[in-house]
């Protein structure tokens, strides 16, 4: 039975609810000083106004080593009412030092798949997703090597691979990569950032070739590019693919937040929400935010 893995553990994937499909509880990184996402009562906070707005799902996409704070988020699941979804992998190779790089060296894949089944260091949350980043418009030596690590996890575990695509560049690499020379199966692959880079061209062949879509924002740093995503919904969902797509709030960093002042997590219903049921009516809306996530997310875990 398909199942999405949450911190509290498996969930039929027709119990998700109504999923904001990419987002951050806690987040750090080197390249966003002063900004981290590191407090609890923020992270409560943002779940409860999330929920107030009918949610009841987040995927974290933060992975390795970037401040995940796993042993927090099976007591903000079940204190909030919100399904968590967890990460493994690695970001770009930016955002980590060489110490850290070199120890991961020995055995990424294994690392993955530990995350995966046995659970995130101590925590004993298990991951429900492998996360990993190309570059802009090209993939480095380090996002083949975080890729096929990932590939060698889903063929491990099953488990779903999203990809941060750098100002929403490479998708077709990145498609090249994962499921053309790794075999990764192109439903198992959900692509993020889309909306930062509104080539509908681009985003047919990705949807043609079997994967997801991921928009997600809106964001301080990419809003030259929000007013866009409505119209490339609409576009994609009119050739077809409405049962492709995802849809994220993408909160980094703590400016973003809702109780900081942001748009935060509650943004996406409060705001996208309505603004997308315009542009492609609020049934496919519903399905965006329900039942695509529940099979984008969930596996039949081996």
């Amino acid at each position: 039975m398909s199942a999405v893995r949450t911190v509290l553990g498996d969930l039929p994937a027709e119990r998700l609810g109504v999923c904001d499909a990419h987002d951050h509880l806690f987040f750090g990184t080197p390249l966003l000083p002063g900004q981290e996402l590191r407090s609890v009562a923020a992270a409560r906070a943002e779940l409860a106004a999330f929920r107030a707005q009918g949610g009841s799902a987040v995927v974290q996409w933060t992975p390795y080593g970037l401040g995940r704070r796993a042993a927090d988020l099976q007591p903000l699941s079940r204190e909030s009412g919100v399904h968590v979804v967890a990460a493994t992998g690695l970001h770009q190779e930016v955002h980590y030092d060489e110490a850290t790089l070199a120890e991961l060296r020995r055995g990424l894949a294994e690392v993955f798949v530990a995350e995966l089944t046995e659970g995130i260091g101590t925590s004993g949350v298990r991951a429900g997703i492998v996360k990993v980043a190309g570059g802009f418009h090209a993939l480095d030596a380090h996002a083949r090597w975080t890729m096929t690590a990932a590939a060698e996890a889903h063929h491990t575990t099953g488990a779903p691979v999203a990809v941060h695509l750098e100002l929403g560049t490479g998708a077709l690499d990145v498609l090249d990569l994962l499921c053309g020379e790794l075999g990764v199966p192109p439903d198992r692959v959900i692509l993020g950032h889309l909306n930062r880079s509104p080539d509908a061209v681009v985003h047919r062949q990705a949807a043609e070739a079997g994967c997801w879509l991921a928009f997600d924002g809106p964001s301080r740093a990419h809003h030259a590019t929000d007013w866009c995503m409505p119209d490339a919904v609409r576009t994609l969902a009119d050739a077809g693919f409405g049962d492709r797509l995802l849809l994220g709030g993408d909160t980094t960093t703590a400016a973003a937040r809702s109780v900081d002042g942001g748009p935060g997590m509650p943004y996406l219903l409060r705001r996208v929400r309505p603004r997308l049921a315009l542009a492609v009516g609020e049934e496919l809306v519903a399905r965006i935010l329900t039942e695509n996530p529940g099979r984008a997310f969930g596996v039949d875990w081996r």
